[in-house]
């Protein structure tokens, strides 16, 4: 069922400010043109345009953020309806800025996924690829059905840009399956992309040459859009429908979604009405009506040429095919211009049929050497058609081999970081944290002080039982990560250093630490190792933990002590037998599965860069930092 807002969608229902003394009345206004406005994108565009305007001026007046964001995700929607790809490129971004101050989890990503079908409309299949990515990432964490539908749809059009045509089937269907699966009853959104769906199948089975199919799905998108009212893109399923039955010379059906296609007026793209005009004049040269053929070539031809559009050719060269019989001067004029338009494309397939008329024209005329000339360009064309045909599946192979290949790689980078895992938790507790940690407890209990025994005592046990329990994960929140480390840092402060250790966390605002995922218990490593190399030798000292965004997949944590220095410590380690137990292990295997998994990413900066920190005039050390990269990963939901 459609929702019953669909029903109301009148332009009574919005309430007009014509009390002034109504001290809200614009805050109503604004939140009944949120409301309508947001239906209208899916069925009436102009109308939608219309109180997007007005909303816009009430904003500029009484600006309203969740209105505000509202507004410029309305806005990138109808202009994609629109085909202003560019300019709903630009309202998704600023829908983005807003949300990065106030927006929840299925906001982004909804928006994410929204924006992702605009950049495939731009074909920037990486950048969308990226945000649907970030989408996918929100919907592991908090799961949801209706957006998880709806991601799948936009990975099945990613594979279909990119001719993975088995894998957008499937896709597809998964998507279908999902959203025919839900309880609630589907809003026009829902219903917006199950059209998308259909349409998606529509073009797999197109390629792969199975009209009658293709067909089935084309018409399936007509009749929900017919039932709903969604006009803005009808004229193409219109034309698609029709090509599928020209495919089939089923001429009849193929004319009528043809007419169809001619008489929607609310898609604004001039390029479908133009093919349909096109295509149409070709069912009835088809169908013997030549004259009529005529006149709907001559409508088409204008729109085409506007933009220098490869079809021209196909106007010609019909053209060219009426004139054959009776007035073959005409005719091999309209045949050259034909392939004037083709070789501009360049449509070697196009030129190739062209040329072959051509020369049976000159040859029926018994001008053979003209003929014997045509026909031999008509066989270099056809060689550089299949050539070109070639390349094409050559092309398809490799981005299947590299998409699969990518699929493998990103597990192989999964199990050897799982392995390193497995390594770097049994280097992870220093002997010396354990031993001095339980030994200040023991210290207390003897001393007669049971209330801070029992204390630290409990919050050592449940630092030791996070440790166990983070073991079994491959990924943790960013939140889990940081108390882990407060707990290590404050156990450190008062039972090993005995309140001579202090210890800084801090977190940029922008980092949403119940969302973000990063690799279980990889800071605690670089901590330990400032505190052994720098804080150690000191037996007191500073160290500071900060967490920033470095990009959308990466944060930049940099760990920070005001210790001895490396230098300093290496002499120590030379010297002193005591500094070279504790070995350097857990920030080693540490590096190696930062690496593995921001090449997982795509990212092959350095994981893990040591900067020493001296004195500007003395030379003097002042301590180390270490900058650390850490992708951000999914959290794994039990």
């Amino acid at each position: 069922m459609v929702d019953n807002t669909t029903h109301l969608l009148m332009e009574q229902d919005v309430p007009l400010l014509t009390d002034p003394t109504i001290v809200d009345a614009r805050l109503q206004r604004l939140s009944a043109l949120d409301r309508v406005a947001g239906q209208l994108v899916f069925t009436d565009i102009s109308k939608a345009q219309k109180l997007l305007a007005e909303q816009q001026e009430l904003l500029r007046e009484y600006p309203q953020p969740d209105f505000q964001l509202n507004f410029h995700i309305n806005t990138a929607l109808v202009e994609n309806q629109l085909y202003n790809y560019n300019l709903a490129e630009i309202h998704f971004r600023l829908a983005l800025e807003i949300l990065g101050e106030r927006g929840n989890v299925r906001q982004f990503a909804e928006t994410y996924i929204d924006y992702a079908g605009t950049l495939l409309n731009l074909e920037q299949m990486d950048r969308a690829k990226l945000y649907l990515n970030q989408a996918d990432r929100y919907l592991k964490n908090f799961p949801d059905d209706q957006l998880k539908a709806r991601y799948i749809c936009r990975e099945g059009y990613l594979q279909l840009k990119n001719s993975n045509y088995p894998k957008a089937l499937q896709l597809f269907h998964e998507s279908k399956r999902r959203l025919e699966k839900l309880e609630k009853d589907l809003s026009l959104k829902d219903y917006y992309f199950i059209t998308l769906i259909e349409s998606g199948l529509g073009t797999v089975h197109a390629q792969n040459n199975n009209p009658e199919k293709s067909i089935e799905a084309y018409e399936e998108v007509v009749k929900l859009c017919e039932k709903i009212g969604m006009r803005s893109r009808l004229s193409w399923h219109y034309l698609n429908v029709g090509n599928g039955y020209m495919t089939t010379q089923d001429y009849e059906n193929a004319s009528r979604y043809f007419k169809n296609a001619i008489k929607v007026v609310d898609d604004v793209n001039q390029q479908a009405r133009a093919i349909a005009f096109a295509n149409l004049g070709y069912c009835y040269l088809q169908k013997g009506q030549q004259k009529e053929a005529l006149e709907l070539f001559s409508k088409a031809y204008p729109l085409f040429k506007e933009k220098r559009d490869k079809n021209l050719a196909n106007i010609e060269w019909w053209r060219a095919k009426i004139f054959e019989e009776d007035r073959k001067k005409r005719a091999l004029k309209y045949y050259f211009k034909a392939l004037e338009h083709a070789k501009k494309a360049p449509d070697y397939k196009l030129i190739s049929v062209i040329l072959k008329d051509i020369a049976s024209l000159y040859a029926n005329e018994l001008d053979y050497k003209n003929a014997y000339d045509y026909q031999v360009l008509y066989d270099q064309a056809v060689q550089r058609y299949l050539y070109e045909v070639k390349d094409s599946e050559i092309r398809e192979l490799e981005i299947k081999y590299n998409a699969e290949r990518k699929e493998k790689e990103a597990e192989m980078f999964k199990l050897q970081a799982s392995g390193l895992q497995l390594k770097a938790l049994r280097a992870q507790m220093n002997p010396h944290f354990v031993f001095n940690a339980l030994n200040s407890v023991q210290n207390f209990i003897t001393s007669n002080d049971g209330t801070l025994a029992a204390k630290y005592l409990a919050q050592f046990a449940h630092l030791m039982r996070q440790s166990l329990e983070y073991s079994e994960l491959e990924v943790i929140s960013l939140e889990k990560e940081i108390e882990f480390l407060r707990d290590y840092l404050e156990i450190n402060e008062k039972l090993r250093f005995e309140n001579k250790l202090s210890y800084e966390i801090i977190v940029d605002e922008d980092i949403e630490e119940d969302i973000y995922g990063v690799p279980t218990m990889i800071i605690q490593p670089y901590v330990e190792n400032a505190i052994e190399h720098g804080i150690r030798p000191k037996k007191n000292g500073l160290i500071t933990v900060k967490f920033s965004s470095k990009d959308e997949n990466t944060i930049l944590c940099v760990v920070e002590d005001d210790g001895v220095g490396r230098e300093r410590v290496k002499i120590l380690q030379d010297n002193n037998p005591s500094y070279k137990d504790h070995r350097s292990l857990g920030t080693k295997i540490t590096q190696e599965r930062l690496e593995i998994l921001l090449k997982d990413k795509g990212n092959e900066e350095k994981a893990v860069s040591i900067i020493d920190l001296k004195d500007e005039l003395t030379g003097e050390p002042l301590g180390t930092r270490v900058e650390i990269l850490i992708p951000i990963v999914e959290i794994q939901m039990k």
